[in-house]
Parts: structure tokens; sequence; C-alpha cells
């Protein structure tokens, strides 16, 4: 026979809503009470899941370890559990220095960024070494030998590709900032995605990723 009573039943109901619905819209959230109530890195923190809430503490699954963090105080009901954990996303978003605004999509260059990035990723190829800018080479034979000056070159290589390397991982060393004060997960495919952008186009990137930022500060007001 089954114990369990018609209240047991809604309020196992009542949690598994929760659990979902912190799951599919509030991944972040629970990355960063790992973040802040633990003391995880953001990489460690980066597949955590919610597996569990009641009255007493939040359980949540990340990396084949179940942690447990406590509710202070307790909650009377689960009906309180919305506005405890955006109180607790609030304290750890403080803790952790971070923005209440969270990343979470890559913007692809369009327009003259998306140029930009084509002409930087040309660059990055043709100068990557020497043989493709000298006679004999696909690049050279069907393009370069067109350009006035490309006699010169080779002879510049060197300088060109290191110049681009040096400016791009200084924009690239900004862009890791950003991504970490917006809650993006340390290595994770938005973070690469986000990341390789920058370090091809430079810039740009940043122009784009700023204005996400600004465009869901707004839909936040």
């Amino acid at each position: 026979m089954d114990p369990s009573t018609p209240a047991d039943e809604k309020e196992r109901a009542m949690q598994q809503r929760i659990v979902t619905h912190m799951n599919a819209d509030h991944r972040d959230s629970v990355i960063r009470y790992l973040e802040h109530y633990k003391g995880l890195s953001s990489f460690s923190a980066r597949n955590a899941r919610l597996e569990k809430m009641d009255l007493n503490s939040l359980h949540v699954r990340c990396g084949g370890a179940l942690y447990t963090i406590p509710l202070d105080p307790p909650l009377s009901s689960l009906k309180e559990a919305r506005e405890r954990v955006v109180q607790m996303d609030r304290e750890a978003i403080a803790g952790l220095g971070r923005s209440e605004v969270t990343v979470k999509e890559y913007r692809s260059p369009k327009g003259f960024h998306a140029v930009v990035f084509g002409l930087c990723l040309f660059t990055y190829v043709v100068f990557s070494r020497r043989g493709n800018v000298l006679p004999g080479s696909v690049v050279y034979d069907y393009l370069l030998k067109h350009v006035p000056g490309s006699s010169y070159f080779a002879g510049i290589q060197p300088a060109v590709l290191w110049l681009m390397v040096g400016i791009h991982a200084a924009e690239v060393v900004v862009m890791v900032r950003r991504l970490g004060r917006h809650s993006v997960p340390l290595l994770s495919r938005l973070w690469w995605m986000w990341m390789g952008s920058c370090f091809i186009e430079g810039y740009g990137s940043l122009q784009r990723f700023d204005a996400l930022v600004r465009e869901k500060a707004k839909q936040k007001h």
C-alpha cells in the first residue's frame, strides 16, 4: 500500500517543477551557486544541474559529485522557493563580482564586421608561413602576383603575422575578463566561440559582445 498522501504528491510535483525550471532557464544561477557557496571554479561548475530542492537545502549534481547547499533559514513552504533562489543568486553575483547580465548566446559577425572577419582570417592564412607569399604557391600564383608590391610580402611575413597575433592576443585577454564577468562558463562551447571570434577579428567581437550586454540589460529593466 502506498503510504503517500495527496499533499506528498503535490509537494513532489512542485519540487519537480522547480528542478525542471531551474535547469531549463536558470542553469547560470545553479552554476553560480556552486561557485559562490561551494567555492568551485567556473570550469569545475560548468556542468552543474539542480537535482533536488527541499525545505532545507539545494542538491546540485556536477562532475559526478552531489553538492548540498543549506538554506538558511530553511523554507517553511516550497512556495517560498522562487524568492529564495533569486535572493541566493543575487548574493552569489555580488560575492563573485559578476554582472547581473548573463550572456548565453554568440552573435556572429555581420555586415562590416563580417568583412573584417574575412580579411583577418585571410591574412592569418596567407601570412601563416612564408612559402604562401612566394612564387610557386597557390596563393601567390592565383592572387598575390596581381597585387602591386607583393614581392615585398615575403620580407614582412613574420612581422605581419606576429603583429596580428600580438594585438589580437591582447584583445583576447579583454574578452576573457568580459566573459567571466557575464558568467560565460570557462572553456564551454559558448566561451570558445567568443574567444575564437576575438582571436580572428579582434575588436569587432568586443563591440558585438558589449552591444549584446546592453541589449540584455535593457530587457531586465
